[in-house]
C-alpha cells in the first residue's frame, strides 16, 4: 500500500522546523529516520496532511560529553550511539543497547529522538532513557521545555509532547564510577521488537555492596517502565540470590502487560521476573542460575 497525497517540506533549520511545526500544528508529521511512521504511513494507520522532514537539521545530529552529562541531538542515528568511544566511555549501557535495534540498516537511518517521540513501549531507547533518567529537551516558537523521560511517556504511542514542539536532545548522566550494567531482550528473532526487555545499573560502594541501583523493564507495560522497588531492595546488597529473586518478583508485581500473538499476559509477566533476575546477576557479576 501506499499513503493517501500529503505537503512535504524539508527545512534547513530548527528555526524553520519549529515556525512549520506552528503553522501545522497536529496536521504534520515530523519525519526524523522513517523506519515506523513510512510504514505507519503505507499501511493508513498515519495520515497526515504534510510531512516535516528533518534530516537537513544538521543541528539537530551531536553528541557532546560535558558538565557530568552526555547529550545527544535528536537526530544522532542508532549506528553512531552504538559505535561512539563518547558515548561508550560515558555510559556504556547506551553502545549496548544501540546494537540490539534492528538491523544494521536501521541502525544506519533510524534515530534516537525518532523512538523517543514514536513512544512504542516495546523499543529501546525509550526504555533505556527511562532506565537511566534521561531528560528530554522540546522546543516550539514559544520556548524551550525540559522533561523527565520518565513523566515523558503516556501510553502506546503517546507522549506529553505538544503538536507545535519538536523533541531536540536528549541529556543522560554520566555512568557513575564502580558501577556496572546489564541489557537482557526477548525477541523471536535478531532484530525483531521485544517482546520484553529489561535494563538496568547497579553502582557499588568499596565494599562491593550496592549504594544505587535502577531497573527498567520494557515490552511488559503501556510505558517503559521504571521500578524504583528495586533499588530498595538492593540497597546494602552483594547480588545475594535472594535479593535478586525479590527484585524479580518486585519488576513482575509492578507490570501490567498485554497479550498479543508473541506472548500472553502472564507470560510477559514471567519472563520481567525471569529477564530482571538475569539482568542484575550479570550486572553483579553473578554466573547464571535457573530462574
Amino acid at each position: 500500500m501506499k499513503p493517501p497525497a500529503f505537503l512535504y517540506a524539508c527545512p534547513r533549520s530548527l528555526e524553520e522546523a519549529l515556525d512549520l511545526a506552528a503553522a501545522h500544528g497536529d496536521e504534520a508529521k515530523l519525519l526524523a529516520g522513517g523506519q515506523s511512521l513510512v510504514a505507519m504511513m503505507n499501511l493508513r494507520l498515519a495520515e497526515p496532511k504534510v510531512l516535516i522532514d528533518l534530516n537537513r537539521v544538521a543541528e539537530l545530529g551531536f553528541v557532546r560529553r560535558e558538565n557530568g552529562s552526555l547529550q545527544v541531538g535528536a537526530m544522532t542515528r542508532h549506528r553512531p550511539m552504538e559505535v561512539s568511544p563518547t558515548v561508550r566511555e560515558a555510559e556504556p549501557l547506551l553502545s549496548r543497547v544501540a546494537r540490539e535495534i534492528g538491523h544494521l540498516a536501521i541502525r544506519n537511518r533510524g534515530t534516537i529522538g525518532g523512538s523517543l517521540a514514536h513512544a512504542d513501549p516495546a523499543a529501546e531507547w525509550p526504555l533505556v532513557a527511562v532506565t537511566l533518567d534521561a531528560r528530554l529537551t522540546l522546543r516550539s516558537t514559544v520556548g524551550v521545555r525540559s522533561l523527565r523521560a520518565r513523566e515523558f511517556f503516556q501510553g502506546p504511542l503517546t507522549t506529553r509532547a505538544a503538536p507545535t514542539e519538536i523533541l531536540t536532545a536528549v541529556t543522560f548522566p554520566v555512568a557513575p564510577t564502580a558501577s556496572r550494567f546489564a541489557f537482557h531482550e526477548l525477541c523471536r528473532r535478531p532484530g525483531d521488537f521485544a517482546i520484553v526487555a529489561v535494563a538496568c545499573r547497579v553502582t557499588l560502594d568499596a565494599a562491593g555492596a550496592a549504594r544505587a541501583a535502577t531497573l527498567g523493564v520494557g515490552g511488559a507495560h503501556g510505558t517503559p517502565l521504571h521500578v524504583p522497588e528495586v533499588e530498595r531492595i538492593l540497597a546494602g546488597s552483594r547480588g545475594e540470590e535472594a535479593a535478586i529473586r525479590e527484585a524479580g518478583d518486585a519488576a513482575a508485581r509492578a507490570a501490567e502487560p498485554g497479550g498479543d500473538v508473541h506472548g500472553s499476559a502472564d507470560y510477559r509477566r514471567r519472563m520481567v521476573a525471569v529477564l530482571t533476575r538475569r539482568a542484575l546477576r550479570h550486572a553483579f557479576g553473578h554466573p547464571q542460575v535457573p530462574s
